[in-house]
C-alpha cells in the first residue's frame, strides 16, 4: 500500500463578476465552502496556471466574458494506502467529486509519496 498526492483540475463557472480577481476569489471561496460543508477540509484549493502561448509565462487560469467567468482550479488531496496510482486517482475523484457535484474534474498529476516526505509534513 502506497500514499499518493493527487492533483486534479476543475472547471468552475462564476456568474455576475466584473474582473478576473473577483472571479478567482469567488471560485476559490465557493469550492472551499462546498468541500468544507462535506467535511473535506483536507482538500487544498488553488487557482490553476495556464502558459502564455506567446512567451510561455504562466498566468491565472481564468477568463471573463459578459459578466461570466470560467476559472480553472487545482484541487490537491493526499490519498493513503492505495493499491496503485490508478486506485489513488479513483479514490481522489470519488472523494472530491462527491462534494463538488456537476463540476468537471480531471487528474493532472499523481505523485507517489515516500515515508520521508510524510514524516517531514507531520
Amino acid at each position: 500500500m502506497t500514499d499518493y498526492l493527487v492533483a486534479m483540475e476543475a472547471a468552475w463557472l462564476v456568474r455576475d463578476v466584473d474582473n478576473i480577481d473577483d472571479a478567482i476569489g469567488v471560485a476559490v471561496s465557493e469550492a472551499g465552502k462546498r468541500l468544507n460543508d462535506q467535511d473535506k477540509s483536507y482538500v487544498e484549493v488553488n487557482v490553476g496556471a495556464t502558459g502564455c502561448p506567446a512567451c510561455g509565462e504562466p498566468f491565472d487560469s481564468a477568463y471573463v466574458a459578459a459578466g461570466t467567468a470560467l476559472v480553472g482550479l487545482v484541487l490537491e488531496i493526499d490519498v493513503f494506502n492505495a493499491d496503485g496510482q490508478q486506485h489513488a486517482e479513483r479514490i481522489a475523484k470519488s472523494e472530491v467529486g462527491g462534494a463538488l457535484r456537476d463540476v468537471p474534474l480531471s487528474v493532472v498529476e499523481t505523485i507517489e509519496l515516500d515515508g520521508d516526505e510524510e514524516e517531514a509534513a507531520s
